[in-house]
């Protein structure tokens, strides 16, 4: 069985329980199990017999009522060597974990495919969440498969195009405020606390996050019980720096891996609270009242999760980095380019966030690094075209000055 309890004061609450914070001091929950048990029931051989999935981990997971579980078949997303970029960056081994693959494009669905299954077992009317784009997009999906009501509150005019169709077509209610995405979570949290009928699924709520924590199992499994020396994560929120560390952390503590990684969490310049107070050793973050950057998933100034990311890269020995919009745009382009793989821009700031922690000699280059790509790059089409595009040719209809071209 498993509990929620703070990771401040160790107050705990029970499952039965709708709780998203601390009652006591306010602080952040997260879900414990029972380890000795579980560590005589878990084995990785058991878990190869299932498809490799979010659900493949099920004793990992919080829910009671498999029978109420909501799917779209999310997790087994790709683990790529990137050998032409590995020369590029100057690193012996690379590895790229690929979670636009995932059914909405984005990490958020691992989180969505356990937060509306938890709303179905406490029997809740509707869910609500506040998003720059993909929590909306999850979010409305998996509402949509499950059949209740989905609301989604957006900051007006700071949203992809591509992310925004997708809470449309699901026929999720979007709701366009003035503010920022970080006004919009003090709406929806509030409203969550008066309407218990409404469940709320950011990543203050400690279930969506478990969901999260399967990518540290899953690249376990693919490097064939190999842990990576780091794992490099783009942080916004801050919540899945946060899961996969969980992650990889529950795994050694049931035996099932003899290290740890070092967690790495990446920001953009214009939103980085969270790297500045990692890079000048400070306890808490100054948040930033209007953050900007090109990767508008990571656009978030005031991070629900801090302190547990914080914690993360401090428990792993790890780091943070900065890297600006003109460097997150060069290694979106150097990973299509060299790899094939096209993520959205703030997918690409792991990459990003790489290349600096090498220079600087803070990751050795004969180390084996996973990066990990949050969301598709057709999530901000309108980024890529914009800012890197003036590729095209135009001619006319004439074979001869097409043959002129292809020389040039």
């Amino acid at each position: 069985m498993f509990y929620l309890e703070c990771i401040n004061c160790n107050e705990k609450y029970s499952h039965l329980d709708i709780v998203y914070t601390c009652k006591k001091c306010g602080d952040l929950l997260t879900v414990v199990y029972n380890y000795d048990e579980l560590s005589q029931k878990i084995k990785f051989s058991k878990w190869k017999k299932r498809v490799l999935s979010v659900w493949r981990y099920k004793e990992l997971l919080p829910i009671i009522d498999e029978s109420k579980v909501v799917s779209l078949g999310e997790g087994g997303t790709g683990l790529y060597r990137c050998a032409r970029l590995e020369k590029e960056i100057g690193v012996k081994k690379l590895y790229l974990k690929n979670e636009g693959e995932n059914p909405t494009g984005s990490f958020k669905d691992r989180g969505m495919t356990v937060g509306i299954t938890k709303a179905l077992e406490y029997g809740v009317k509707a869910v609500v969440c506040a998003s720059t784009g993909n929590t909306s997009a999850s979010l409305s999906a998996y509402a949509a498969k499950a059949g209740i009501k989905c609301i989604v509150v957006i900051p007006a005019g700071k949203i992809a195009y591509g992310k925004l169709a997708q809470a449309i077509v699901y026929d999720a209610k979007i709701i366009q405020i003035s503010g920022n995405f970080d006004d919009a979570l003090k709406m929806v949290f509030k409203l969550s606390l008066e309407r218990g009928d409404i469940y709320l699924l950011n990543s203050v709520n400690p279930y969506r996050l478990e969901g999260q924590k399967t990518l540290a199992f899953e690249v376990v499994d693919q490097l064939k019980g190999l842990i990576p020396d780091n794992v490099i994560v783009p942080v916004g929120n801050a919540g899945n720096i946060s899961a996969i560390w969980k992650g990889f952390f529950e795994l050694k503590k049931l035996n099932l891996a003899e290290k740890l990684p070092k967690m790495f969490g990446v920001q953009a310049e214009g939103a980085a609270p969270i790297a500045k107070a990692v890079k000048n050793g400070e306890e808490t973050i100054k948040p930033i009242l209007n953050p900007e950057t090109i990767a508008t998933a990571i656009r978030i100034g005031s991070p629900v999760n801090w302190k547990k990311a914080i914690n993360a890269i401090k428990q792993s020995n790890g780091g943070a980095e900065i890297v600006t919009d003109a460097e997150i745009l060069e290694a979106q382009r150097k990973l299509a380019k060299l790899e094939g793989l096209f993520v959205e821009p703030a997918s690409a700031s792991s990459i990003a966030g790489l290349k600096k922690l090498v220079e600087n000699g803070r990751i050795s280059r004969d180390e084996t690094i996973v990066c990990v790509a949050t969301g598709h790059g057709l999530k901000d089409p309108d980024t890529p075209v914009k800012l890197l595009g003036g590729k095209t040719v135009k001619i006319n209809v004439n074979f001869e000055e097409f043959k002129k071209i292809l020389e040039k």
